[in-house]
């Protein structure tokens, strides 16, 4: 991670990277040409984590948080969960450097509280689950004690651990087309130490794997990772618009796979200074993808302009403000479950639920509203029994919201909302309006209460909502489309005693005639599940 310059500098320079047996280096292989598009889902029966240094941190916060969703899990050069206990102080002398206690026996506290609170998945999950661990001695970045820490905190609760601490590599991803000779600790953070650790954790999470390709012959597809945060957008939250999913033609043809997600390190990130897919080509995953049925997802992490992430590190000390960014509602954490689910992963427990309402929208209070680009000449749409309800760009020129009602206070008092999200049937419509502009956003705000009286009036188009932008709906053409959970400021927005409202509006104005209308025999549903 080099966080600044100097000692912030030399840390941050960290949390970046890493191992196992001697093997023959491979021929370098033609890496795939990336190609864009959309992230499908898959017959998915598995879902792990790697990382390396602040990608290793995230790769745990992912497995523990969602122990429900992820069975095992590899780390290089990395320690605890919530070993830096939302400080970054901590995060560098503890976390990194040993100068200070990490407090191991508080962290295994904090895991146990934090899954009796329901913060994250049941901490029992973790039993039996396959987890890897590597140190280089060389590595004086994230030194040795560090990791050790990982695997006893590991161990505690069950988890079957392999460490790898017998080679001198230094602070890097480990493989054997990395550039860099073994010991070094240097851009592009990839050694190679005459070893396949690749093979040797994939084995340990898998089972048994088989050899890797020669050539991947698989598809690396780039795609939106905005469309998967809650609030529509990554880089608040410090990661990239775009992210890369590797996928072999077995899984494109049906096979039945499984997902690893592959978290780079600080200055890795696709667009940390020209870095590219260097991680991508050089960590040596899409070749065994191809032979053991292996979806790889690359999520990606950007620099901030401050100082609170200037390497493009993950979120593994609080940055930008997220106390919750090692368990449930995290939002690095919350973006990556999201694609993991898009994939076909499921979502696991997300936390586990004690129950779940699914409640119609109150037909008589739903509606939707018309006016110019600049919010002047608002009307009631009167075309819902006709055609449903719109959004978009209508002939008329207006551009259309809707808005919907749910009576809310059917969620049991004394129970926790843990997640809730949107239904909607498409009736018909005219063009494409997710594309005009290109990347518009179908999003959901989210009222507790009514934005005016709980029958659609004129100012709801315009109406301040308790939580903007809370969730969006991707593109449809037939059918039914549920929307991504709802943040945090969205559950929170769900009134417990009565009524709550949805509004639906594009993020963007059509710059031409766009629209659909959506539930004109089938009612909206909103989804909350609680505990």
């Amino acid at each position: 991670m080099y966080l600044s310059h100097g000692r912030l500098g030399r840390a941050a320079a960290g949390l970046l990277l890493a191992i196992s047996t001697f093997v023959a280096v491979p021929a370098a292989a033609a890496a795939p040409v990336s190609v864009a598009g959309e992230l499908k889902s898959y017959n998915v029966d598995g879902v792990y984590s790697v990382g390396i240094s602040s990608g290793g941190y995230m790769a745990t916060q992912l497995h523990v948080a969602y122990s429900g969703t992820f069975d095992g899990s590899a780390t290089f050069a990395s320690g605890p969960q919530y070993c830096a206990q939302n400080n970054l102080n901590t995060a560098l002398n503890a976390c990194m450097e040993v100068s200070q206690d990490l407090q191991l026996e508080k962290l295994k506290q904090t895991t146990k509280d934090w899954s009796a609170q329901g913060k994250i998945d049941d901490v029992a999950n973790l039993s039996g689950d396959p987890v890897y661990a590597f140190s280089g001695s060389s590595d004086s970045t994230v030194e040795r004690p560090v990791v050790t820490a990982l695997s006893d905190y590991y161990a505690h609760f069950g988890a079957n651990v392999l460490y790898n601490k017998s080679t001198t590599a230094g602070h890097a991803w480990i493989s054997p087309l990395g550039p860099n000779s073994c010991t070094v600790t240097a851009t592009p953070y990839i050694n190679n130490c005459g070893i396949d650790p690749e093979r040797d954790f994939l084995a340990h999470l898998l089972g048994s794997v088989n050899a890797p390709a020669g050539t991947p012959g698989g598809t690396l597809t780039q795609f939106d990772q905005n469309q998967y945060e809650p609030g529509g957008a990554a880089k608040p939250i410090s990661m990239d618009e775009k992210a890369f999913v590797y996928t072999p033609t077995s899984c494109e043809g049906g096979a039945t796979c499984k997902v690893l997600v592959a978290l780079h390190g600080c200055k890795q990130g696709y667009s940390y200074q020209g870095f590219g897919t260097q991680f991508i080509d050089k960590a040596y995953l899409n070749e065994y993808a191809d032979t053991n049925n292996l979806i790889v997802l690359y999520p990606q992490a950007i620099a901030t302009a401050t100082l609170d992430n200037p390497n493009g590190c993950w979120n593994w000390w609080g940055y930008l403000g997220d106390a919750d960014y090692a368990r449930h509602g995290g939002k690095q954490i919350e973006t990556i479950m999201s694609m993991v689910k898009a994939l076909g992963g499921g979502g696991g427990t997300t936390p586990p639920t004690t129950g779940s309402a699914t409640l119609q929208s109150v037909d008589a209070e739903d509606g939707y509203i018309k006016a110019a680009a600049d919010g002047s000449g608002q009307a009631v749409g009167t075309r819902e029994n006709s055609y449903g309800l719109a959004l978009g760009r209508g002939t008329d020129g207006k551009f259309n919201r809707t808005v919907l009602s749910f009576d809310t206070s059917a969620v049991p008092a004394g129970k926790t909302i843990t997640r809730a999200f949107v239904t909607l049937t498409r009736t018909s419509g005219s063009g494409d309006p997710w594309s005009s502009p290109p990347g518009n956003r179908l999003i959901v705000d989210v009222q507790n209460g009514c934005l005016g009286g709980c029958a659609v009036e004129t100012s709801d188009w315009g109406a301040t909502s308790t939580a903007q932008g809370t969730a969006q709906i991707s593109s449809f053409t037939s059918g039914s489309k549920s929307s991504t959970d709802l943040s945090s400021a969205g559950l929170s927005a769900i009134n417990r005693s009565g009524k709550t409202q949805v509004r639906l509006r594009f993020e963007q104005n059509q710059t031409a005639t766009a629209y659909l209308f959506v539930n004109k025999d089938t009612r909206a549903t909103l989804t909350v599940e609680y505990q």
